[in-house]
Parts: C-alpha cells; structure tokens; sequence
C-alpha cells in the first residue's frame, strides 16, 4: 500500500514514494499523532535522544485515510525534528543502526492530508503514569490479538490488567467482579476481526473520541492531567465497547462518576502519580473491624485486662496512644483484633461505639516509593484521611518499631517524626505492637516518641490459659482443614509445646502444633492411601511381567506355566483395587459432605450475626430455627455416619487429630523418638535405678542417690524454681562418674544430644568466663551468645556436666551460684536462661587419694575424708546449694567382670552388622578382667584391652577370611585369668558345618597394660 506524501519536498527529493517508504526509518517520538496513533511503544520501551524507543516490533502505526475507522496522519513536518535523529544514527545508504539500537527500532510509515500541524497529538506529559502506561499498553493487546485497529476495548484491558491498578478498584467499589468484566473484555476482543502477514496498526475513530471525551473531564474536574479515572468514566460514554458492557451490569455514567468523586474525595490531580493518594486507608490498610463482620478474625479468647487497659487509654483527651509489648506469639494482634471484635458487639463505650479500626502495613507505604517526598506524601494522604474522619479511623499500627527510620533518606523525614504532632495532640488515635527487644532497641531510644504513647504488657499465658484458647479455635481450624480435633490433642499440644519447645512463646507454639498436625492428616486423606498405593504398584508391576511372559511364552513352556499363575494373582489384585478405590472414593466423598455442611453453617451464622447488627430480628429468627437446624441436623448425621465406620474398624482414612497426632509433630520438632515422649513419666521414674544399674557397674549408692533425687523433683516435692537436681560426683577416675550422667540423659531425655558438657579444664582463666554467658557488648563474639546458654536455650530439658569442676576459675563458681540457686541466669545479650528443667552435675577427682587408699585400709572412713577435702577446696556458699555430693568408689575385680561384659556387648553389635555373632566364654571374661584390672585407673584399662586382644583378633581373622556372614565365633581363653592369651573358634560357618575344624588364632601374652 503506498504512504501518501503530500509535501515530498518537505524531506527531499526522492523518486518514489514507495523508496521513501522503504528507507524512511526513525524512533518515535515521545509526543505522537493521534491521527495514526504514531508512538505507542511496548511496556518495556525506553527513551533515547528524546525518542521513544520501542523493543523488537514490526509493526508501525499509520492512518489509512480510505477506511472509515481511522482518522488522517498529521504532517511530516510533525516528524521532521525525528528525522533529524534518524539521520545521527543511520544514513539512508543503508547502513544499519547502531548495535545498541539494532533490535529496538520500529519502521513507521508516515502519511498525511491534513497539511502541516494538523491531526491531533498526544503526549505524555499529559497523562498520568498509570494512563500512559495503559495508552502504550493498548496497541500491544491489539498485536497480541493480530488486529490492525486499537479501539477501547483494548485500552479498557490495558487498565483492567495494571496491577493494584485503580481501574479495578473502581469497578469493585461500583459492586461489579473485576474478573467477570476482564473475561467479558476479552471475549470482545476475541471477535474482532484479524489480520495476518506484515500490517500497519491504526487508531479507532472510537478511541480517539474516548481519548477527547476524557480530556473534556480533565478540565472540568480540574484537574492537571488525565488520569485513569477520566479514562474509565470516558468508557461508560464509549458507543463501541463501554456503554453496552456497563448497562449490562447496571451501572451507568452518573453512577460511575459519584463513585470517582467518592474514591478521589474531594481531591484534584496535581501530580503524575495521583492514584497512590485515592483511598490511601484502603490501599496501606486492612480495615479490622470490617474483617471482623465478615466473619475473617480468629475468636480472641481471654486478653480482657489488656483490652480494657486499650480501651481506657484509646478514652483519654490526649496521648491516647497504647502500645502492645510482649513476646513474639503471646498474642499481640489477636488483642488488637479482640478489640476489632468489641467495637464491632457494640461492647465498648460510646467514645469508641462505631469506630473503624484499621491496621496500616508500613511495608506497603515504603514499597515502590522511588523518588524523595513520595513516602511522606503517602503517609500525609494515610494520616489526612484519619484527620478527616473526624476520630472515626483507629490506626493499628504492628511492628511499629518500623516507623522509626522508615522512609528516612537524604532531606526526608522518617514515618515517627512525621506522626508525633498529631500522636500528641490527641488528633490521631494509635495502637501500636512490637516485641520487648525492639521496643527497647527503636521506641526508647527516641524520648519524644515514646512518650506519646502508653505501655500495655502482654505476659505468655498459662498452660490452662493455652488450652482455653485452642479449645476457642478449634472450630476455626476443623473447618479450615476439614478434620476433627480431639480435646485431649489440644491439651497435649499445650503440654508439649510448653515443655519440649523452649524457644517459643504460648499460646502461638501450641496453635502452631496443632495446625501442623491437622494439615498433615488433611494431606493424608487427600493423598491416595497407602493400602491402595501398594496394590496398585503391584499391578502395575505384574502387568509389565505378563507382558513379557506373553511375548516369550510361545518357546518356552516355563513361561507359559508362569503366565498361568500370573493372570490369576493379576485378576485378585484388580479385584482389590477396584473395591479399594471404591472405599477410598466413597470415604472421601462422606468426608466433603461433612466439610461443606460445616462450611454451609458457618456462612449462615455470619448471616446471622449481620442480620442482628441490622436489627433484622426476622430474617436472623428465620436462618437460626430453621436454615440451621436443618443443617446442623444434616451434619449429625452426617458425622454419625462417619464415626460408625470409624468405630467398625474398615475405614482407610484416619479422621481426627489425636495426641499421638501432636507427638508425632513435637518429634519431628525436637528430635525426640514418638514412643519414648509419648511412655508415661511415672512409668520412667519408677524404672529409672534399673536402667542406670545396667548402664553403671558397681555404683549402687551413686545410683540409687540419683534416682531418688530425680524422682523426689518429678513428683512435685522439690523447689520448682530450682534445677531438677544438683550433684557433685566425687571419685578416682575411670569409676563410672561421666557414664552416669550420660546414661541419666538419655534414659530421662530420650536422647545422648541431651547431655551438655563442658570440661572446666578450659574455663581456668579469668576472662572464660564470658564463654559461659557470651561475651559484654562491643567484643567479637557478642553476637553468638554463650557456650551454656545458648545450649540451654536450644534445649532447656538436658543433663548438664561440668567436668573436672575443680579445676574452674573462681569467678566460674559464681555463675554456677545463680544457676544453683535460681535456676536462672541472664545471657550477655539480656535473655534470661531458665534452667529449670536440667539436671546440673559437677564431677571432681578431689578426694581420690583418699578413697583408694581407704578401700584398703578403713572403708567407714572414705566419705568423711572425701568431705572435709571437699570444704577445704570449694566456699560454702557453692557447697550449700549442691543437693548430694556422691562419692564413687573404687571397683573391684568382680565388678571389672561386669563391665567387660558390656564392652563385649558393644563389639557384638558392631558384629552384627556384618551378620555375624560372638560367644564369649566365662574363661575370656576372667582373662580380659585380669589383663584390664588397676585399681588406679578404674575401667579405663577395661576398653584397652578388649581393643588391643579381642578386636584386634577379630579384625584379623576377617581379613583373612577366616569368619564369614552367618558364622559364630566362640572366643575361649584356655587357662582363665593365667591364660596367655584368646583363642579364636568359627562354628557353624556359612556352609553349614557344626564344629569342623576351627580355625584358631592364638596371640601371645601380652605385656601388663600402662595408662
């Protein structure tokens, strides 16, 4: 099609319009001809020498003056200043561009009749960002489509798609679905006509009239630019497209415009960026009391001395500004909702009856602000609007600690600044809530700030309070989820949560847990049953099979016969799987029914609620005795059904959360085994001696004095406020002292991980101290915390061992004082470390002398001595805190007998893992317990020997192949405790002979075993 040039002279003479059109290449100009619709770059365009410049497109815009639609191009002298740009970078020789622009230039084709200036011209300095955007977007929707004319309804889908676009935002608070109108724009687009191959884009008469009709409403709006306001009540006149779409749903022009007028309130557009200032309350805020009519807020269940405190100071003339402070998860918000609640009941005074309470996201007001003085023109619009409403808006404002700082940069003021004056003056109403150490770090620091607003304390609640508030919950989560929560489950999360979970606060910990187990059960009934899973996974695997047993069966009549039998497994398994599905599918659809009844009850019960606040006490009677009883009915029996089936023991699915359900959930927490969390506690205490007799040879006063002590404080008749209990273990080394605390820890705690210990041998200066607690502020470490407490904090149930205590710095003495005493200690940071829940034990060699020689000599003496050097060493203020002080004594030779036993135990189980199994005779015994006897050095010699004879020999003999899987291996020592060293015996190999010829290592006596 040729480009008609009235004015060729204008750009020099050439000799062929069609030359000009195929050499003429320019970028678009900012400012571009309505006529064509010249300029209309992708969303990703850019400006370059004052052009825009459009990414990879083929496409140009151009006025087709022989059909009706479109309107004529202005003139080339319109273009002539782009020309010259055109020319700075390409010669008409054909030279390319340069590489940077290469990709990211459109052809346009300019053509016009109108002579010079004429048609009519957009520019962007005209518009608004977000119209411009929709204005570039437009052409774009239109490529997308292959449809040569951009109309309105393609700008109209450009503003519908703009994210948190005020286009929507309109048509939402017309009362219409946002997505319904898009899906009906597109459907438009969808019939319109296309084209294909290589097309110039033109501009619809129609939209150019939008476009002027939207300039008309500028001016008598007053405004200084376009805006998308002036673009949507422009659509509503729209002939083509808009008037149909939005008589259709109702709404008309008059009506489009009273919405504007309500959302701009009463404001002009000065800026190019007017649409962040529409409703700002709306946009940065969430409307709490709204969220509490519908239905959206949690139940607050307990909180009443707080919400009153807010309520008492939100009711003062000046100052009125209370700030929530409290632990992570205590429940801050959920007093702010409560209040949210109040007003809504009407259960306030009448200064706050009929308030909005509205929670202001910070992060919202910063995010996207680019350019100095946009933040504070936001919040200026947020707290102008609060002004406005003449004390009707609450702000709650959470992590308010935010507003110090926030939107702080070069000549800007931040957020608090900002809010003092009216925080002080009474004219803005403030809640604020943030956490104790941020309120310390942010809001104290800052006097004048702080002194606008009054403190309010949230304390963790109790276990009996947690429980209260899971069982005010429970409903909400059942119907989230669509399981049943048992009673005894929320008790059991409140329990755990508060024993096993150190690091968290009630109640938010417990409602974690008991979320978490509630979704897990929902994925199990979703997901497809494990039964079912299996079968189906068989079949599956013997179909593949018979597939190829049909293939070999015709040569081979193994094949055949296997064929046979396969068919007959494969038709039973198809039969179970057809009547698994069946149950699956009929259990699941019996659990959907139950969770839309529930569903259908709490929607009608908010219809409720409404209809009393509406005082429509007829339509709340009919919904209440009638709607809902013939649900709830349907729900009864519904559930009846259920728990029939459950009771019958059939049921594939497990429906309810049980307390194994929140076990299951604190082990994957904590670490801790299921079976052992879930055994009783007294059932552990009263087996608690037995266990550590198995473990401890030879120290049945040590043990017994443990165990009673631990018992005594399990049972509630010791110092709640204290350590579990406190030991000193006093003795010669290798006698036992570490193995008790070690098998106290994980027999109490379930777990080795249990056991903390530091070996005070490392703690002998001064200065280690700060190891213990963390180092003071301003020296490298302060950050990590310290050894002790950050260990206790991770783990507040443990087994605490300072070993070798004697050996500590004094200074060491008088943390462990605190801890002792208190059952506390404050970290360098300002935590306080509860150590309630541990078991302190503090080993000591003091006195070892004396014990070994007293065995010997006069036994009844031993704990006197070992006692008054026990005084001399230690002050008496460290020793009286001590519960017992345990005195190990030196082992026997009959008691060594013992413990090679267990070390020939632990080599057993190392055996089995090779399939292999160990007889040791009574003749070894003696042997290893005369090589490893000293009773200088206790066990310890024990563990050398069996390494040195008895594993080394092993070792051996597998290496050589001497041993296979499935052979025992008898271990002899002929000649017992004068033996010269073991003998190595195979029975019963892998091959199946009983007693052949055995296969004998002998090793020679060994020299005497040296620490």
């Amino acid at each position: 099609m040729d480009v008609q040039t009235p004015r060729m002279n204008a750009i020099g003479r050439l000799a062929s319009r069609r030359a000009l059109a195929s050499m003429f290449r320019t970028y678009i100009p900012r400012t571009t001809s309505l006529g064509p619709m010249v300029a209309t770059p992708r969303p990703a365009a850019y400006q370059h020498g004052g052009a825009l410049v459009v990414p990879t497109s083929p496409t140009s815009f151009r006025g087709l003056h022989s059909l009706p639609a479109a309107t004529s191009l202005a003139s080339t002298h319109a273009l002539q200043p782009h020309l010259d740009v055109f020319r700075r970078h390409q010669s008409f020789g054909g030279v390319s561009a340069p590489a940077s622009h290469r990709s990211t230039t459109i052809r346009t084709f300019a053509a016009a009749n109108s002579g010079a200036g004429g048609g009519k011209r957009i520019t962007q300095k005209d518009y608004t960002e977000k119209a411009w955007e929709a204005i570039v977007a437009a052409p774009e929707i239109a490529r997308e489509y292959s449809q040569q004319i951009v109309e309105t309804e393609h700008l109209f889908k450009a503003l519908m798609e703009q994210s948190n676009g005020l286009a929507r935002r309109i048509i939402t608070k017309a009362g219409l679905n946002p997505t319904r109108i898009l899906e009906k724009t597109e459907e438009f687009v969808r019939k319109q006509p296309r084209v294909s191959g290589n097309y110039e884009q033109v501009l619809g008469r129609s939209l150019e009239s939008l476009i002027t009709e939207a300039e008309k409403m500028k001016r008598k709006w007053k405004d200084e630019f376009v805006s998308v306001e002036e673009l949507v009540a422009a659509m509503a006149k729209d002939d083509r497209f808009g008037k149909d779409l939005f008589r259709a749903e109702g709404l008309t022009a008059e009506k489009l415009e009273e919405i504007i007028m309500e959302i701009r309130g009463g404001k002009t557009v000065q800026d190019q960026d007017p649409e962040g200032k529409y409703e700002a309350l709306t946009k940065y805020g969430r409307d709490l009391t709204q969220a509490a009519r519908d239905g959206k807020l949690d139940p607050v269940i307990g909180r009443d001395d707080e919400v009153r405190r807010c309520i008492q100071i939100l009711s003062r003339r000046t100052k009125n500004n209370p700030v929530l402070i409290g632990e992570p998860g205590v429940g801050k918000t959920a007093a702010a909702e409560g209040l949210a609640q109040r007003i809504v009941s009407g259960d306030v005074p009448a200064s706050l009856q009929g308030r909005s309470l509205v929670s202001l996201d910070i992060g919202s007001l910063i995010a996207g602000a680019k350019y100095r003085g946009e933040f504070e023109d936001r919040l200026k619009s947020v707290i102008k609007e609060v002004q406005d409403s003449q004390g009707q808006v609450i702000l709650f404002i959470d992590e308010i600690h935010n507003i110090v700082g926030a939107g702080k940069g070069e000549g800007a003021m931040d957020a608090g600044n900002l809010l003092k004056p009216m925080l002080a003056r009474g004219e803005l109403r403030c809640i604020g809530a943030t956490t104790l150490d941020e309120y310390r770090q942010y809001i104290e620091k800052d006097p004048a700030l702080e002194r606008r607003f009054q403190q309010v304390y949230l304390d963790q609640p109790s276990v009996m309070d947690t429980i209260s508030i899971l069982r005010g919950l429970r409903e909400r989560y059942e119907l989230h989820h669509g399981v049943k929560i048992t009673d005894s489950a929320l008790v059991e999360a409140a329990q755990l949560s508060d024993r096993y979970i150190a690091d968290r606060f009630l109640p938010d910990k417990a409602i974690d847990l008991v979320d978490e187990a509630a979704a897990k059960l929902k994925m199990e009934i979703t997901s497809k049953p494990s039964a079912l899973d299996e079968v189906d996974r068989r079949v599956l695997q013997l179909e593949m099979e018979k597939l190829s047993l049909q293939k070999a069966a015709p040569t081979d009549k193994g094949a055949a016969s296997r064929l046979g039998a396969l068919s007959a497994e494969l038709s039973a398994l198809k039969a179970k799987q057809a009547d698994l599905s069946a149950r699956w599918e009929s259990e699941r659809d019996d659990m959907t029914k139950v969770q839309r009844l529930r569903e259908e009850i709490d929607r009608v019960n908010l219809e409720i609620q409404q209809a009393e606040r509406d005082y429509d006490l007829n339509r709340a009677a009919e919904l209440k005795y009638g709607t809902v009883l013939e649900l709830q009915k349907g729900l009864k029996e519904a559930e009846e059904e259920l728990e029939a089936a459950e009771f019958s023991g059939n049921r594939m699915l497990h429906l309810e959360v049980t307390e194994d359900d929140i076990a299951s959930i604190v082990a994957k927490w904590t670490g801790i085994p299921v079976s052992k969390l879930m055994a009783s506690d007294r059932e552990k205490l009263l087996h608690l001696a037995d266990e550590l007799h198995r473990r401890v040879i030879g120290q049945n006063e040590a043990v017994d004095a443990v165990s009673d002590a631990i018992q005594r404080s399990r049972a509630g008749l010791s110092d709640p406020n204290r350590p579990i209990a406190s030991f000193m273990f006093l003795g010669p080394t290798g006698v036992g002292k570490t193995e008790l605390a070690k098998a106290l820890a994980e027999y109490m705690f379930n777990t080795d991980a249990a056991l903390v210990r530091l070996d005070m041998s490392e703690y002998m200066e001064k200065h280690t101290v700060s190891r213990l607690i963390g180092a003071p502020p301003g020296y490298i470490g302060y950050e990590e915390g310290g050894q002790l407490t950050e260990a206790v904090r991770r783990r507040p149930y443990s087994v605490i061992l300072f070993d070798e205590v004697e050996k500590a710095h004094g200074d060491v003495f008088n943390v462990l004082l605190q801890i002792l005493d208190d059952g506390r200690v404050t970290d360098s940071q300002g935590r306080t470390v509860n150590f309630k829940n541990a078991v302190i034990i503090l080993t000591s060699n003091i006195g070892s002398a004396s014990i070994l020689e007293a065995m010997e000599t006069d036994p009844a003496t031993v704990k006197e001595r070992v006692t008054s050097q026990v005084r001399t060493h230690f002050r008496p203020e460290f020793i009286n805190r001590i519960d017992e002080f345990i005195i190990f004594q030196g082992l026997q030779k009959d008691q060594i007998k013992s413990i090679v036993r267990l070390q020939a135990d632990r080599v057993q189980k190392r055996l089995a893992d090779k399939k292999m199994r160990m007889e040791l005779t009574e003749d070894a015994v003696d042997h290893l317990a005369e090589k490893g006897y000293d009773p200088a050095f206790g066990a310890r010699p024990v563990k050398r020997v069996v390494q040195q004879e008895l594993e080394t020999a092993l070792a051996k003999g597998i290496l050589r192949g001497d041993f296979a899987e499935g052979d025992i291996i008898v271990v002899e020592a002929p000649g017992g405790a004068e033996a010269q060293g073991l003998v190595l015996k195979r029975k019963g190999g892998a091959a199946g002979d009983n007693g052949a010829e055995p296969v004998v290592e002998q090793f020679p006596n060994a020299a005497e075993i040296m620490p």
